[in-house]
């Protein structure tokens, strides 16, 4: 039932071409298939649907097939939808798939069927490259989407909206807003050397300064005021540094809470003194005193 492609009885199909149908045309004659060639049932798939969904912590979503037509039992929310698709567009996979407009799936017959995109978002909002529809009866029109604009990513959900064109304009409009209200600040620049300096026992250099090893971003107001605390643990090293070497940690505060802990990492190599460099150093420690 619902949306499909027509799978051919004991066709032989590419899985990328059954993800394809799934993710551009939700094909749920796909869903299946591809269900019973990982699970070996639906049944079986599902109960891993359902463990998944509780190592995400979907504490309001529970799976009953594996396409979302229609059955006893089977619910979700809109925050739940929103951190099933957070999880699968980590996936850089994902985006070779939904963001196609139109194409086609061919069966072993050599018979072709048209698909196209049920997110028209992608054709007709800037930035977004990302989502899927859905409809039932009880549902009504649906949309999980996303967008990307200067950097930062929103996630948008719409259910039971009276109908499609409703999901498409309410979904515009919350991007809208976000994008022209919020914005993702880089507080930390991980290719930035920070005042943090480590000690460094026998080597020609007595500190190394530190990298964070990746940047920091705040999702924020436009023009609002942030406040940082931040808490340098550095490491006490010996000689030989390589660059790249983990030589502390900083822990960012905010109001008092500690939102995130970054390695920091050595800017440079430190080589361990040889005896030419001991005598040199003491020399030049004594031509200091004098």
């Amino acid at each position: 039932g619902g949306s499909q492609v027509f799978l051919e009885e004991n066709g032989v199909y590419l899985a990328s071409d059954l993800i394809k149908s799934i993710i551009v045309a939700s094909a749920n004659d796909s869903c299946v298939a591809m269900a019973e060639r990982i699970s070996g049932s639906e049944q079986l798939f599902v109960d891993k649907m359902n463990k998944k969904a509780e190592e995400l912590g979907l504490l309001n979503t529970n799976f009953a097939n594996c396409t979302g037509l229609p059955k006893e039992g089977q619910y979700s929310c809109a925050i739940d939808v929103a951190k099933m698709f957070s999880k699968l567009i980590r996936f850089d996979n994902y985006f070779n798939y939904s963001t196609i407009w139109m194409d086609k799936i061919t069966h072993s017959s050599n018979r072709v069927t048209e698909i196209s995109n049920t997110n028209k978002l992608i054709r007709f909002y800037n930035g977004c490259d990302g989502g899927k529809t859905g409809y039932t009866s009880e549902a009504g029109h649906c949309l999980v989407a996303t967008s990307i604009k200067n950097n930062m990513r929103m996630i948008s959900v719409v259910l039971k909206a009276k109908d499609s064109k409703t999901r498409f304009a309410e979904t515009s409009n919350m991007f809208n807003y976000s994008f022209n209200n919020f914005e993702l600040r880089k507080i930390i620049d991980k290719n930035k050397a920070l005042n943090y300096y480590s000690e460094v026992k026998f080597g020609t250099e007595n500190l190394v300064n530190c990298l964070a090893e990746e940047d920091f971003y705040a999702f924020t107001k436009k023009n609002q005021t942030l406040s940082y605390d931040y808490e340098a643990n550095l490491f006490k090293l010996n000689a030989p540094i390589t660059k790249g070497q983990k030589v502390g940690e900083l822990t960012i505060f905010e109001n008092g809470v500690n939102v995130k802990t970054i390695n920091l990492l050595s800017v440079t190599d430190v080589k361990k003194l040889n005896f030419g460099d001991s005598i040199n150093k003491i020399a030049n420690d004594w031509a200091l005193i004098g």
